[in-house]
């Protein structure tokens, strides 16, 4: 990427958020450049880089923990805007000798936000009342001097803050998130009216910033890449393939057998016509599955899976083209989108959601010896699109649903050990289920329990309680309506779930999820849905009614660039077509909707 020498740019300082390159991100697409720099940079150092103003992210710690992230107080004393942002306002609160406390409620998710002052220029031509996305434990109790409160919600008096004299601005909430009302207006509020940025900074550069790294990066050398069919790594491999050539670009496709029904072959058909090339496919599915036998812990699997595919590779190409992974003739290429090296804890403050499988041990040493080149490292995944679509490949291949590296192996979910249903006050005709799944919850990473709701309320409702209920109860991430069960029909109460033992990832469980996979989503794209829809993970659970049940959970969702998403509302009409055809299936016992958005819950279950 280009410099800030020929742009105005907005220097953002990174304090560990999952959502700072999503401020970048934003400013981007207003047209401003922008750089992200580590928390601790020295404020002499901004200084010579001549930003036109700052931007304090948010972060997983609070201010007045020891470890909390440092910097150099001497940042407020450039004379230039800054911006705090959840994390990044308790800290100037802290600076001007503010006071912030922990909130009496964790906000995570959206709540109504208040503008106090109608001539604030970061809310100019903004309505009153908004939604805004809150993610935060603590909150500013106290301003500092020469603060005046700008906006408010029900739980945070002070969600708001400016010293309009120093051009210091502060928000709880987070206006990078595209699940912010007017989240653009705010961001490009504080470009324009108070930063006077310009508009000198358009993603088309991008292109051909990145053929030129690519060239740089790799020199004489050639690449080898795992090609997955994903649009992440499909692009990755045209970019690498239109800078170095045909030739000096290996492809190989790893059919892992944990991918959706024919998916492998459908890939190299589509990946051919597209005009990609020299691809190989290895067929390593017994490989996989010995591999992953009895193996229960969601972060075990994926760091499994990741291993396996570089072992698979790496037994192709001894055989193929001899021991290139340690030759200094060759790189490796990923498809590695930002996402993916935040939710790895990439970030240098970043809480580790998961491990993905392109950031295993193995890889992240390659890294460091520098024979890992990832052309997308930076981009988010619509980023990654438009790129693809400008390189000329086929909507086909770009419009498909994103779909995780490790596969259906993170979608079924095998037997727990230890379970610890929480004690906690139940609202009427909810059950806790006794499965564990992933969450984030601020910055940080949670494993906690998913709520099933009996009732049969609308979407609306649902989502609002999902939000209500997981801020209150932190043992609590993710919330399901219950669409089907095979009960009884002489029961008058609610049947329990039971948690089913000795279910792993197994040869019979990935073709019952591959045939529910394919029914699902033949019916959501008969029904015109499927461009609406961003993902459509479909988890296997290994819980029941009987000693031997299984369910499924139906979790599409609608997002921009999967940092944050929303759970999607299918028509009531799609979901009994659905249900129909999942009740065929004699092994599933229960239907459940996940209307949980992100945060607390992560897109998949593990």
């Amino acid at each position: 990427m280009k410099d800030s020498i020929t742009h105005k740019h907005i220097a953002i300082l990174d304090f560990g958020s999952q959502y700072t390159h999503l401020i970048s991100r934003r400013l981007r697409d207003a047209r401003v450049f922008s750089k992200i720099y580590p928390h601790d940079t020295p404020a002499k150092t901004l200084a010579s880089e001549r930003p036109i103003g700052v931007i304090l992210s948010g972060g997983p710690k609070s201010v007045y923990e020891a470890d909390a992230p440092s910097y150099d107080a001497k940042l407020f004393e450039l004379g230039i805007p800054i911006l705090g942002i959840c994390y990044g306002q308790q800290l100037i609160a802290r600076q001007f000798e503010g006071e912030v406390k922990h909130g009496k409620v964790r906000e995570y998710g959206f709540a109504k936000f208040k503008i106090k002052i109608e001539k604030s220029k970061l809310f100019h031509d903004i309505a009153d009342v908004l939604d805004v996305w809150m993610s935060h434990g603590d909150i500013v109790t106290k301003l500092p001097a020469g603060f005046t409160v700008t906006g408010a919600t029900k739980n945070c008096p002070i969600a708001a803050m400016a010293d309009t004299q120093r051009n210091i601005y502060g928000l709880q909430f987070h206006p990078e998130v595209h699940h912010t009302k007017d989240d653009d207006n705010i961001l490009r509020n504080f470009a324009f009216k108070i930063c006077k940025a310009e508009k000198d900074w358009q993603i088309g550069d991008i292109i051909g910033d990145i053929l030129t790294e690519i060239k740089i990066h790799v020199r004489t050398k050639k690449v080898f890449m795992l090609v997955s069919g994903g649009v992440d790594s499909t692009v990755a491999f045209a970019l690498l393939q239109k800078a170095l050539g045909e030739k000096n670009v290996i492809g190989v496709h790893i059919d892992s057998g944990l991918m959706r029904k024919d998916e492998s072959q459908k890939i190299l058909s589509d990946l051919n016509n597209a005009g990609l090339t020299n691809i190989n496919r290895v067929d390593a599915e017994d490989r996989f599955l010995k591999q992953l036998k009895n193996i229960r812990d969601p972060e075990e699997k994926r760091v499994i899976i990741g291993e396996t595919y570089m072992d698979a590779a790496e037994a192709w190409l001894s055989e193929n083209q001899g021991d290139i992974l340690q030759s200094e003739k060759w790189l490796i290429g990923q498809g590695t989108i930002y996402p993916d090296t935040i939710e790895s804890g990439g970030t240098l403050k970043a809480d580790k959601i998961k491990t993905h499988h392109n950031r295993v041990q193995r890889i992240l040493t390659m890294i460091e010896r520098g024979k890992i080149i990832e052309p997308l490292k930076n981009l988010y995944k619509d980023e990654v699109r438009e790129i693809g679509a400008k390189l000329g490949l086929p909507k086909k291949l770009l419009s498909r649903h994103p779909f995780p590296g490790p596969g259906l192996a993170v979608m079924i979910m095998c037997s727990q050990a230890r379970l610890y249903i929480p004690k906690i006050a139940l609202p009427k005709d909810t059950t806790i289920l006794p499965i564990q799944s992933t969450g984030i919850q601020g910055d940080n990473r949670t494993y906690a329990y998913p709520l099933a709701v009996w009732k049969t309320w609308n979407f609306e409702r649902m989502s609002r309680f999902a939000t209500e209920f997981t801020n209150h109860h932190k043992k609590i991430n993710r919330v399901v309506q219950v669409v089907w069960a095979k009960k009884n029909q002489e029961e008058k109460t609610h049947p329990n779930f039971s948690h089913t033992p000795g279910l792993f990832v197994t040869k019979d469980r990935l073709e019952l999820l591959q045939k529910i996979h394919e029914r699902v989503t033949r019916i959501v794209k008969d029904e015109r849905l499927y461009d609406k829809i961003w993902e459509f993970p479909i988890i296997l659970l290994p819980i029941g009614l009987t000693k031997n049940g299984q369910s499924v959970v139906l979790r599409p969702i609608s997002s921009k660039e999967a940092m944050t998403v929303n759970a999607y509302s299918l028509p009531r009409a799609t979901v009994q077509s659905i249900v129909y055809a999942i009740r065929q299936f004699d092994e599933i016992e229960a239907i459940f909707y996940d209307v949980t958005d992100k945060p607390p819950a992560t897109i998949q279950w593990e």
